[in-house]
């Protein structure tokens, strides 16, 4: 995988959604401890930025907050072609699998909760999904930028390839 410089948070316009809140238990000797764990992902749909992360704390809105902050470490840049993405990808993480194929315009996002959270957040308009293996949304969504990740623009792959983009 190439290198990519890391991306400042403040330089975009975010919008968090919150995938996934789930109350955690620890038993400990004096009864059970009680928290909760919570999954966000955070994109900006016009620059093609988006970023996951998780948090944990006592209460709720202090667990989205801590995710939130993680979730803002962590931006990609999305090569997106208009409206979809360029070509279609098998993104893996655990036994998560997620398919993501080009749609034309005017299709929409077809795609099911983890994966529907990422692709709004990533500006992608139209594109066909396909969750494969665990619905654990955790895994689900690192699949997702897995694929995100795994996706190349045309002069990318000339470059690649030894090529100019019009002999592609």
């Amino acid at each position: 995988m190439a290198f990519t410089k890391k991306l400042d948070a403040n330089h975009f316009k975010l919008t968090d959604q919150v995938v996934s809140i789930n109350r955690v238990t620890k038993v400990v000797k004096g009864g059970k401890n009680m928290s909760f764990a919570a999954l966000v992902v955070v994109g900006d749909a016009t620059a093609g930025v988006v970023g996951h992360g998780a948090g944990k704390a006592k209460e709720v809105p202090q667990a989205i907050r801590k995710a939130i902050e993680a979730a803002k470490k962590n931006l990609v840049k999305v090569n997106l072609t208009a409206t979809t993405i360029p070509h279609q990808v098998l993104g893996r993480y655990g036994s998560g699998h997620v398919l993501l194929k080009p749609a034309p315009e005017g299709t929409g996002v077809i795609a099911g909760g983890a994966v529907r959270a990422v692709m709004t957040s990533a500006g992608v308009q139209n594109v066909l999904t396909k969750s494969l293996g665990t619905a654990n949304p955790h895994n689900v969504i690192k699949a997702t930028f897995d694929a995100l990740t795994q996706l190349r623009d045309k002069a990318e792959v000339a470059l690649m390839r030894g090529k100019t983009v019009e002999e592609l």
